[in-house]
């Protein structure tokens, strides 16, 4: 079993990053727009802004109350569509109940959309012509290159259908000719499913809910889900102990895909840079 550090990677996609943009006639600039006072949202923004500043990126962060109504925001989201200092813009989720995300989304410039998950993007990644891809699917196939492991004709089982990871996570698969089967709460022998799967993508949120031993041998593991115990400690959706004495390879959590979703999008945020150039 070997382990694939999702933090060594993102360190070296980052400093790759800040390399580039020593060379550009300007810093890149991202603009996140944070509602509301939730503490996760908050510590997520604090990080991007952070990572921003480690590679050389001007950064926006916008904080907005939680009252906020839905046309202010959207107004919020038009300016940014029309600043030129701005290349990349993300409104981070949750929002507040009676804000429209969906709404909010659609109203982002699709060529400044980093997060990928405007429909225009989320349709060229459909048609195998994507231009700015989902962050964590993204960084999960960046992930699995690293393996050197051709995904063309393996069977593939991503579990969790969302529209952030799960079914963004399956046009990646299957655009690399993968055979790719997606699972929701409702699917029936989800351990009999895994247990064929040379790959599996665990996207479902719920603490170590599948077991090592559904974990074919020789299979390949990603573990996107992050949840907190009673205890405080931080687990994936898979066993991670007993899944690794059956893995090639696998992720730990944390230390896995969390620290690539952030690389991945400095990646797309210097990619839109480029683009508008």
């Amino acid at each position: 079993m070997k382990i694939i550090d999702g933090k060594k990677i993102a360190q070296n996609l980052r400093k790759d990053i800040a390399q580039q943009v020593k060379t550009l006639e300007r810093a890149p600039g991202l603009a996140v727009i944070l509602v509301g006072d939730d503490p996760a949202s908050a510590v997520y923004v604090r990080n991007k802004d952070n990572a921003c500043k480690e590679v050389g990126f001007y950064s926006e962060k916008i904080n907005k109350p939680a009252g906020i109504t839905q046309q202010q925001l959207l107004d919020e989201v038009v300016r940014l569509n029309n600043d030129d200092r701005i290349d990349g813009i993300l409104v981070q989720l949750p929002l507040p109940k009676h804000l429209d995300a969906n709404l909010v989304i659609e109203t982002i410039s699709p060529q400044k959309d980093v997060d990928g998950f405007h429909s225009e993007n989320i349709g060229k990644l459909m048609q195998n012509k994507s231009y700015l891809r989902p962050c964590t699917p993204k960084g999960v196939m960046t992930m699995l290159a690293t393996t050197g492991i051709d995904l063309a004709g393996k069977d593939c089982v991503v579990v969790g259908a969302s529209n952030i990871v799960g079914r963004p996570m399956l046009m990646e698969l299957l655009n690399a000719r993968a055979t790719v089967t997606i699972c929701n709460s409702k699917t029936q022998d989800l351990s009999g499913k895994l247990r064929r799967a040379d790959v599996v993508v665990a996207a479902v949120g719920a603490p170590q809910i599948i077991q090592g031993d559904w974990i074919k041998p020789g299979a390949v593991v990603i573990d996107v889900g992050i949840n907190r115990l009673e205890n405080g400690k931080l687990v994936g959706d898979v066993d991670f102990d007993a899944a690794a004495e059956q893995a090639s390879w696998i992720t730990p959590v944390p230390g896995g895909v969390g620290p690539m979703t952030i690389a991945t999008l400095l990646e797309n945020t210097l990619t839109a840079y480029k683009n508008r150039k």
